[in-house]
């Protein structure tokens, strides 16, 4: 990182009040009167009313829009096993991004103590520490925690919560690279279900991702996955559960050998791992995902200039940003509306579908000018100008693109209705997606 930003950073995070977030309160605490009703005596008759009838917990509390952002701190993107306290910043900034694009209040939890020996996530005592949490919170976002023990941590509190618990980390980078496959596929006249896929990194992102796209229709004998001992196959013995069920019958053990011939390529790894060369050795017109940060796997102008067809990042400085917040504010708010026991497959789905959907949309004048205060130099490029479509420069929509949140909220909440996780009924989505962006609009 250069100086003056490693500078200007640490000043945005020290100056004022230290870090980035604080608690305000929504009701009025002025006078004597307003102090009896926010304590004592007031407050005694909603803890009665929530006593009678758990379910008024909803209507008396914050619950209903408050969200954990939950970690330990053992995978913290680009930074590794930092540990809670390196972590909470990271946590912070998740919240601030809940709020800012989906009006959602969250708190950052870095628990500690949750350890094994070793400093690796012991899966029992995190698993332990955040089912305990249900009775305040309507959700639970997990982030940054290590891999293979993110996926029983999350797996089991699905099972012993009645609030949606969702692995960001997992799921989100799913949902978001889905989109922007389907988008690039449909542009070049490409079948998902014969697409060859090469993924590189075998943590939480990247067999999420891979175990999302078998559910929209990719198949598991197209996938050769590396992880930092080479190509994952059948021939290994040094496999866990969630690797050995991605283990290919190939002869390929480099990354190199194994992208000869590969449609697509998706990049949870290490910097400049992928060579030219290796991406001229690739099917005709092949797609690059190239998602590790601040360092891609190759730069968009490499891949390009080597015969990609469509190249994607984890930065915006560059075209096609693969970036979470596309996703988890849009899908907790859908979910929160209609109070869902879960965040499940069809919902995911929905999500990514509706992501898609918005990259191939006409952008109207008023979405196009916000999005040209935000992205000036795609703005002068003519991005945001042109008939409706998918762009191989836009397959999925900027982040600060306003018909995001409401869009993927109204799809995630129809699905969680269509699927019986829904505790509550919206019955005009047509309405409901207007009343979210008006409330973003007016925050």
């Amino acid at each position: 990182m250069a100086e003056d930003v490693k500078q200007r950073a640490l000043a945005y995070h020290e100056q004022g009040k230290p870090g980035k977030i604080a608690v305000v309160p929504t009701k009025p605490c002025k006078t004597g009167d307003d102090l009896s009703l926010a304590y004592t005596p007031g407050v005694a008759q909603p803890c009665l009313e929530i006593k009678q009838d758990a379910e008024n917990v909803w209507r008396y509390t914050s619950r209903s829009n408050l969200v954990a952002v939950v970690s330990d701190g053992t995978a913290v993107l680009g930074l590794g096993n930092i540990g809670p306290e390196a972590g909470l910043p990271v946590m912070e900034g998740k919240a601030v991004l809940f709020k800012h694009f989906a009006d959602i209040d969250a708190v950052p939890l870095c628990l500690g103590k949750v350890f094994n020996d070793k400093g690796r996530t012991d899966a029992a005592k995190l698993i332990a520490a955040v089912e305990h949490l249900e009775p305040t919170f309507g959700g639970i976002n997990l982030e940054d925690i290590a891999a293979p023990a993110c996926f029983e941590v999350e797996r089991t509190l699905k099972e012993r919560m009645r609030i949606p618990v969702f692995h960001d980390d997992q799921h989100g980078t799913a949902i978001i690279s889905l989109a922007a496959i389907l988008n690039a596929l449909q542009l070049l006249g490409k079948d998902i279900a014969r697409c060859r896929f090469v993924v590189n990194g075998a943590g939480a992102a990247g067999i999420a991702c891979s175990r999302f796209y078998l559910a929209a229709g990719a198949k598991k004998e197209n996938f050769i996955m590396c992880d930092s001992k080479g190509v994952i196959h059948t021939g290994r013995s040094d496999l866990n559960a969630e690797k050995a069920f991605f283990a290919a019958e190939t002869s390929c053990r480099t990354l190199a050998e194994a992208m000869v011939g590969a449609d697509i390529f998706l990049g949870f790894s290490a910097p400049n791992c992928v060579t030219g060369a290796m991406v001229r050795s690739m099917a005709e017109n092949p797609i690059i995902f190239a998602m590790a940060n601040p360092v891609p796997e190759i730069y968009p102008e490499e891949a390009l200039a080597a015969g990609a067809a469509v190249v994607g990042t984890g930065r915006s400085d560059f075209p096609n940003q693969i970036n979470n917040v596309l996703g988890f504010p849009g899908i907790f708010r859908g979910a929160l509306d209609v109070r869902a026991r879960d965040i499940n497959e069809e919902m995911k789905l929905a999500a990514s579908c509706a992501l898609a959907e918005l990259a191939a949309a006409e952008i109207p004048a008023e979405v196009g000018a916000e999005l040209a205060k935000a992205y000036p130099a795609d703005a002068a490029r003519g991005l945001f100008r042109g008939p409706a479509g998918i762009k191989l420069e836009m397959v999925i929509p900027k982040p600060f693109d306003p018909r995001v949140v409401p869009h993927v909220a109204r799809k995630v909440a129809e699905a969680a209705m269509r699927t019986g996780v829904a505790q509550l009924r919206i019955d005009d989505l047509d309405a409901y997606e207007a009343a979210v962006a008006a409330r973003l609009r007016n925050r």
